[in-house]
């Protein structure tokens, strides 16, 4: 016998949106922000001869050490990955929310790769020196994630296409100035390039949050 509509409406609520998962990968989003927020501010205090204002965070990556500042780097890149992976879950666009979600992950694995490559641009000659090439692409897909992400995100609400574009002008705009600072207050800049970034993964974590609440809801 043919499945019935009752069957097939029943079928679609099994495979329906997951408010648990939601709410967990937002949970994520948000710890992630915190740790690296955390373990930045840590390394600070903790290395030796650091000065927060002229030496960049790549800088703390760096040395004896390292394992604070890699371990929020590690935890915003599996942020940016659970909102990969919520994004896919909630599609909430076409061909340009489905950029976003590649965006997020080439994001992720490209803070990945930063604190697990090791090597920041200090000429050191051994090895192929990416680190530049890695902040380079991390710069596009940034902008590229705000911008993808932004119309399909008016679909819960407009506000978040109002910040997430905004959130992209912003980057485009004060991303680039960073490589022409002197390197006497260039790590203090990088920290507010840090921030805006923090505001494209907490608009969609509390985005995917709101929308968990409400399937409950309902």
């Amino acid at each position: 016998m043919p499945p019935t509509h009752e069957t097939d409406d029943q079928m679609a609520a099994e495979v329906a949106e997951q408010p648990l998962l939601l709410r967990a990968l937002s949970l994520l989003a948000v710890y992630g922000c915190v740790a690296l927020a955390v373990s930045i501010l840590i390394a600070d205090f903790v290395v030796p001869n650091h000065d927060w204002i002229a030496d960049t965070i790549s800088d703390l990556g760096a040395g004896r050490y390292e394992f604070i500042v890699d371990i929020g780097l590690y935890s915003f890149s599996a942020a940016l990955i659970g909102l990969a992976v919520a994004a896919a879950h909630v599609h909430l666009g076409a061909w340009d929310w489905s950029v976003g979600i590649i965006a997020l992950v080439v994001f992720g694995l490209l803070v990945f790769l930063i604190g697990a490559r090791n090597e920041y641009g200090d000429n050191d000659s051994e090895g192929w020196e990416i680190h530049s090439y890695l902040v380079y692409s991390l710069g596009v897909t940034m902008a590229v994630a705000c911008f993808a992400l932004a119309r399909g995100s008016a679909r819960a609400s407009p506000r978040y296409r109002t910040i997430l574009i905004a959130t992209g002008i912003v980057w485009v705009i004060s991303a680039p100035v960073f490589f022409f600072l002197p390197t006497d207050i260039d790590g203090i800049y990088e920290r507010g390039l840090g921030a805006v970034s923090f505001v494209l993964v907490l608009a969609l974590a509390h985005l995917f949050h709101q929308r968990a609440k409400n399937k409950r809801s309902a």
